[in-house]
């Protein structure tokens, strides 16, 4: 078993194949301090001396004179509010005389392989030969509060994962206030911090800053639709790359409102939270009542960014994504959305679907508009049934007559909102979050239901399997338009409207394992206004996020060089649309068009009746290419070259199979120069004494895959680099193979 508890030493060490997490028992309270997160260590030998016990001021017990010198700088496991820590607290607990104050000793432990499921919320899992467990219980013996902090060590991936079960036995009602998922403090050794942010169309660009003295904060507060911040986190020492740098990394399990943040103290120490936001959070716990946070996934990289990612992708493929579409191809799909918007009936979507499958597209998506009176987004949302003005026949006769060409269908539901022109709001506008008395905002015409309420999610989820039920549905886009604001729910009593953050979460958590449960083979894609809800919770249920509204080829390559930087490149939706753009109005190469949207799902987003010769004859050999190259894409293992972001001139990336055997480069050149040589990118990941047939992958030509009669050794493309020649134009995009050549 990888986690080992030493009864004389009283230390608790966690061990990945090549890290080490180590804290102990301190003092006649039986603090939890922190020792350790690092390189995998042998010997635990003077590992004592890394909390400074000895030192001024020293480690205090009930008989001290300052009880609260040490609590100020102490490296805790888990911190608490209210005694003398005066940086960020990890829970906040205030009781029925208002006051906050909690003072947590050991009382006892438990280590057993595999891990517990979290009640409601979704969580890494793994047998019990691939994890093992660590439950700390401490105890407040003054109010009754009890902590179980849970850690989980993984055998096959540098991840631990942390979480906590907050437990009232205390004779009178307490109240949460915060309750964070991870503490973990730390010397700062002249720590950068990164961080992900953007807006509505460039979700998940990564912002870089040093951290110093005082708080660095990444939030989402808007309830689950948020696309100016992430749930993520990483510090990493100043000199960090891709390739070397230690680099911690956190990631938050959870599709509300979070919190992540660094602070440096006083004394130069280094303190990082993560867990639910605790703005307009409070949660009531009588007697004998628990909560479980959300779970965080941190990992350990003495070998930079890249490593970082590697592990987090690692960890999700096999650790939290479910869906039985993992490890396989998904079907090449076509989304009418941008082709058609509203204005279709079932003539227009038949006309789409017949010529896109003579392209080989294998799946069309019919998107917002199919429904009770929906003719543009101001109405309906709410009414789950079909529009037979729309679709005459119904969808039973669209789907089948869909089927018999050979093609799967999709359908894009909304279930989480409604708008004030809709059969269900005039019928039970108490269903919609709302503050009595006020008159609640809008956006984009719609309110947001109490999905905290068992009868809502009842009544949508019913009307949602009538109409998956009524034909041959084999995929659903789960879309979200809007944030949270005016809250308020006419089911929570005064003292616990506080909770409806969370429970409206924990309810769409319910409503996608019912639709799961219902449809088991259903390839479910999440979505929110694009980017907004692409979070570890949602991966749980789906296996691909809509990345991001904007579908233009160049903004994508930040858009999804951030989202590749902790999420497996199989869970990127990523089509290729019209050009010019709908968004930013760029015309793009089709050929470009295509191998960014290779770096995901891949599929279409237009109107394939409308196209010219060129995009009839192109769009097969990028369905070719895409067969016969998505498995390394999706099983592969992700090395990133070059950042646009950060040159404004190129973008570089490799996948490599993990036998090392195989592997795509990804260049796009988006501003080209007069009289420059060809750029040297020196590859990763390859096997130093192997050697590799060059191949250059085009979709302009007869012939897709071009031996270019060069063969190169794996240490000289990784030492040295392999050239490339600049193509001429802006917006230019080349794909390289590389196969291991055996004598």
């Amino acid at each position: 078993m990888n986690i080992q508890y030493f009864e004389q030493e009283k230390l608790f060490k966690l061990d990945t194949p090549k890290t080490s997490y180590v804290f102990g028992i301190a003092g006649k309270r039986g603090y939890l301090v922190h020792l350790y997160y690092g390189p995998r260590l042998d010997s635990l030998q003077g590992i004592w001396d890394l909390a400074r016990v000895g030192e001024n001021p020293a480690l205090a017990d009930a008989n001290t004179k300052d009880e609260l010198s040490y609590v100020d700088c102490m490296p805790v496991e888990y911190s608490t509010d209210g005694l003398g820590d005066f940086r960020e607290s990890s829970i906040c607990v205030q009781d029925e005389g208002g006051h906050r104050a909690l003072d947590c000793g050991y009382v006892s432990h438990e280590i057993l392989r595999g891990k517990e499921k979290l009640p409601g919320l979704p969580a890494t899992f793994g047998t019990e030969e691939e994890v093992s467990s660590l439950i700390v219980t401490c105890k407040d013996p003054d109010n009754g509060v009890v902590l179980r902090l849970k850690y989980s060590a993984f055998q096959d991936v540098d991840v631990i994962t942390r979480s906590v079960e907050v437990i009232n036995e205390g004779e009178g009602s307490v109240y949460l206030k915060k309750a964070m998922s991870l503490s973990l403090d730390m010397d700062n050794r002249e720590f950068d911090a990164i961080t992900l942010h953007g807006s509505w169309g460039r979700e998940k660009h990564i912002l870089r800053r040093k951290l110093e003295l005082g708080s660095y904060r990444t939030e989402g507060k808007k309830g689950g639709n948020c696309h100016q911040a992430h749930p993520f986190l990483a510090v990493l020492s100043h000199n960090a790359d891709e390739t070397s740098g230690e680099v911690y990394g956190f990631s938050f399990v959870y599709s509300g409102n979070f919190l992540a943040q660094a602070e440096v103290s006083q004394f130069n120490s280094l303190r990082v939270v993560m867990g639910i936001h605790p703005e307009q959070f409070s949660w009531k716990m009588s007697t004998g009542e628990s909560f479980h946070t959300p779970e965080v996934v941190m990992t350990y990289s003495a070998e930079g960014l890249g490593q970082m990612t590697r592990n987090f992708h690692d960890v999700y493929r096999s650790h939290l994504m479910r869906s039985p579409y993992l490890h396989t191809k998904r079907p090449v799909l076509i989304n009418n959305w941008e082709g058609t918007y509203f204005d279709f009936d079932e003539k227009k979507i038949l006309n789409i679907a017949k010529s896109a499958r003579s392209l080989g597209i294998e799946m069309l998506v019919l998107d917002d508009g199919w429904f009770g009176n929906r003719f543009d987004d101001n109405r309906a949302l709410g009414d789950w049934y079909v529009n037979t003005e729309k679709l005459k026949g119904g969808l039973e006769y669209l789907v089948s007559e869909i089927n018999k060409l050979g093609m799967k269908f999709g359908l894009w539901f909304e279930p989480e909102m409604v708008c004030p022109d809709s059969d269900l709001y005039r019928a039970h506008p108490d269903w919609a979050i709302q503050i009595p008395g006020r008159v609640g905002r809008r956006a984009r015409n719609q309110y947001v239901l109490d999905i905290s309420r068992k009868e809502v999610r009842d009544a949508i989820m019913e009307q949602v399997f009538k109409v998956l039920h009524s034909a041959n549905i084999e995929y659903v886009k789960w879309d979200m338009n809007r944030p949270l604001s005016d809250l308020g729910s006419f089911a929570l009593e005064s003292d616990r409207q506080g909770e409806l953050y969370h429970r409206y979460v924990l309810g769409l958590y319910e409503m996608q394992e019912a639709l799961l449960q219902e449809f088991p083979n259903l390839l479910l894609e999440n979505c929110s206004s694009g980017g907004g809800r692409f979070d570890p919770g949602m991966l749980y249920f789906s296996p691909q996020i809509w990345t991001s509204d904007d579908t233009d080829a160049i903004e994508r390559l930040s858009i999804q060089e951030g989202t590749a930087l902790i999420y497996p490149l199989s869970s990127m939706g990523a089509h290729v649309s019209v050009c010019p753009n709908h968004i930013v109005g760029r015309v793009t190469p089709l050929s470009t068009r295509g191998n960014v949207a290779l770096t995901g799902t891949f599929g279409y987003e237009l109107d394939t009746t409308k196209f010219g010769e060129e995009e009839i004859t192109i769009v097969p050999r990028q369905i070719e290419v895409y067969h016969r190259f998505n498995d390394i894409i999706r099983e592969g293992d992700y090395y990133r070259i070059a950042s646009y972001q950060k040159n404004k001139e190129y973008d570089c990336y490799q996948v490599n199979t993990k036998k090392k055997d195989k592997a795509l480069v990804f260049f796009t050149q988006v501003l080209n120069e007069a009289n420059q040589k060809s750029r040297i990118v020196k590859l990763q990941g390859l096997k130093p004494e192997a050697a590799y047939r060059l191949y250059q992958v085009t979709v302009e030509d007869e012939e897709i895959v071009k031996d270019t009669g060069k063969l190169l050794s794996g240490q000289v493309v990784m030492q040295g680099g392999i050239s490339i020649d600049r193509p001429w134009g802006d917006f230019k995009s080349l794909l390289y193979y590389l196969e291991e050549t055996i004598d």
